[in-house]
């Protein structure tokens, strides 16, 4: 059996469109990572995070043992959790984009399974997206 590594991500837009943020907690390997991404929307940021979230698993665990690991990734954005299950169609091109790279990074693990959580189950993610958000705020009030 793989060894499982739990993620958790989310994404997040003030003004929607408007400044975004990404959060990731990789709580297996205790890892959390927050990033500015730019002008975006809620659900561009879904994505983004996630994305992120499995390069940077495959830069963790190297590319040839990321085939030992199964990722259960938490969202709690249910619109991409049902978009990357099948159950809803890919409209927007932008979403099919994403959706492609999503499929060629899950091809690097063991398996990849994605569940829709509470947003208070996704604490730790979304305060990161909110720090990144406040430290950009910050930054933009330097200048």
């Amino acid at each position: 059996m793989a060894n499982v590594i739990k993620m958790f991500t989310d994404g997040g837009a003030r003004n929607n469109p408007g400044p975004a943020a990404i959060g990731v907690w990789i709580e297996t390997l205790n890892k959390k990572y927050g990033e500015y991404i730019g002008e975006a929307t809620n659900n561009v940021a879904e994505y983004a995070a996630l994305i992120f979230g499995l390069k940077k698993l495959k830069a963790l665990l190297g590319k040839n043992k990321t085939k030992q690991y199964e990722v259960e990734c938490y969202l709690d954005s249910e619109l991409v959790v049902k978009q990357l299950n099948h159950e809803y169609k890919l409209k927007e091109e932008y979403i099919q984009k994403n959706f492609i790279e999503i499929w060629n990074l899950m091809l690097d693990f063991g398996g990849v399974k994605f569940y829709h959580i509470p947003r208070e189950k996704n604490k730790i993610a979304d305060a990161l997206v909110n720090e990144a958000l406040d430290d950009f705020a910050k930054q933009e009030k330097l200048f």
